[in-house]
């Protein structure tokens, strides 16, 4: 089991700061992302909840608990379309810029130090002072782009 006592510290005071309670089903939905490096979104959350152990969860607090972790920077979201995102855990000194396909939701992680590298001359080009950055690119998998190129009705050519 990963270590995420200090994360837990991060969330604690977070809560606090807003008048909020650190509750076992908020600490229980903590330890279960930290346990983990995977994407996911609240379903799978609320599926892995209960699996271990019956672990009661509602879908809201799942909800409610995501935002709360993504506002105090502990968990990242990624958009995959107008209603869905998918979620990760955030950890200090990682870092990584997605590759997202539009077809079938996959998300994969990629680092790239020539990225890094622009992104900081542009900062400093314009005299910019970052505190983050999330870098998608969106597009087909090599499964959805075949499948898509399969079902394109072959092109008629000229008589």
């Amino acid at each position: 089991m990963a270590d995420f006592s200090e994360e837990r510290q991060i969330f604690t005071e977070f809560l606090k700061r807003k008048g909020l309670k650190t509750t076992r089903e908020r600490t229980a939905l903590l330890k279960e992302i930290f346990s983990t490096h995977k994407h996911f979104d609240a379903d799978d959350l609320v599926d892995r909840m209960r699996e271990m152990g019956g672990q009661k969860v509602s879908r809201a607090t799942v909800y409610r608990t995501l935002e709360l972790l993504h506002e105090c920077g502990l968990v990242g979201r990624v958009r995959l379309n107008e209603e869905k995102y998918r979620y990760e855990r955030l950890r200090k000194g990682e870092h990584h810029d997605h590759l997202i396909c539009t077809g079938c939701g996959k998300v994969m992680e990629f680092a790239e130090p020539r990225i890094e590298e622009l992104q900081e001359e542009v900062c400093r080009r314009w005299d910019f002072h970052p505190i983050s950055h999330a870098h998608q690119i969106r597009g087909l998998c090599s499964i959805c782009h075949r499948k898509a190129e399969k079902s394109r009705p072959e092109r008629q050519q000229p008589a």
